[in-house]
């Protein structure tokens, strides 16, 4: 080699044995592994919840949290508030549940049945569990968000499903709720209200069939089909849409959203637009329930999370 090219390599390789190398990145934290995985509630292969206990000598409260994804994908990974809560003395479940156009190519109608069908029955199968479990019937919190939160509305604005006379002990057991909170929820599937508050409304046609269900990407492309034959709807629309649920002697919700509202005028975000929060409280306060809203400049906030509003209501 030519000395005048290999001293330079020299200076080159010197420098760089001075430089020291990057600090590597701490790995990331493993998730906590459920106390208990995969429990089955039913016989589906989406019918299974995980169960994170906290220890406690005393019957625990207890976070029932329900994973987004339109109710057309995601799973039970993520759940919400899981550290905090155990942290708390709050145990946690989270259920997987089947999905609308799984229910759609069965040929269930309306598709959005099957969803929130599994979330009353997981919450059931829950209760069934509390002495093995230590967890206080009672005081059960459920949680989401996007179209978990909507089931969990849902549950908490539906009146009681338990049927007492059933030969099945599960089916015997409450699905009634301690309180809900819910992040980005769509509180109404009506499409004239949706249209109303929020212009470029284009979510809730799935629920009711407005799908291909061999193509999840048609979710939200049918929404005009879906306001213009709301009337052949309309009857599944009162039955599973939380808004038409309220009743006085429901649980105190609470609803957080990333953007403040403005009602009637189209949203960036329109399926977790927070306009879907302000007419539900407005709903909840002509009736008499009780409904916490929050997003950016909102008032009267009394709780900045949804782990607060959980632990000061399940707690106290």
């Amino acid at each position: 080699m030519n000395r005048l090219v290999f001293l330079p390599l020299l200076v080159a390789a010197s420098l760089q044995a001075q430089t020291p190398a990057p600090a590597p990145k701490p790995a990331p934290a493993p998730k906590r592994a459920p106390t208990i995985a995969n429990v089955a509630y039913g016989t589906h292969e989406r019918q299974v919840l995980d169960f994170y206990k906290a220890e406690s000598a005393k019957p625990t409260p207890l976070l029932f949290f329900i994973h987004g994804g339109g109710w057309v994908n995601g799973d039970k990974s993520g759940v919400g508030e899981l550290e905090a809560c155990l942290a708390a003395g709050i145990s946690v479940v989270s259920i997987n549940y089947r999905y609308s156009w799984q229910a759609q190519l069965a040929g269930v109608m309306p598709p959005v049945q099957w969803p929130l069908e599994d979330a009353a029955r997981a919450l059931q199968f829950v209760r069934s569990k509390a002495g093995e479990w230590n967890i206080d019937k009672q005081r059960i919190g459920a949680s989401g968000g996007s179209a978990g939160a909507c089931s969990s509305l849902y549950l908490a604005f539906h009146d009681d499903m338990a049927d007492p006379k059933s030969r099945d002990p599960i089916a015997r057991e409450s699905t009634r709720l301690w309180c809900a909170a819910v992040t980005g929820a769509q509180t109404s599937l009506d499409p004239k209200q949706l249209k109303e508050w929020t212009p470029n409304s284009r979510y809730g046609g799935h629920a009711f069939g407005f799908m291909d269900p061999n193509d999840r990407k048609t979710r939200d492309t049918r929404f005009a089909e879906f306001l213009e034959k709301r009337e052949s709807v309309l009857k599944w629309v009162k039955m599973y849409s939380p808004y038409e649920l309220v009743s006085k002697d429901d649980p105190p919700v609470y609803l957080i959203y990333p953007s403040a509202p403005a009602i009637g005028q189209p949203q960036k975000d329109p399926t977790h637009t927070s306009n879907y929060g302000v007419k539900l409280q407005e709903h909840c306060q002509a009736i008499g329930t009780e409904c916490e809203l929050v997003y950016p400049g909102a008032p009267n906030v009394r709780h900045k999370t949804i782990s607060e509003f959980l632990i000061a209501t399940l707690k106290k």
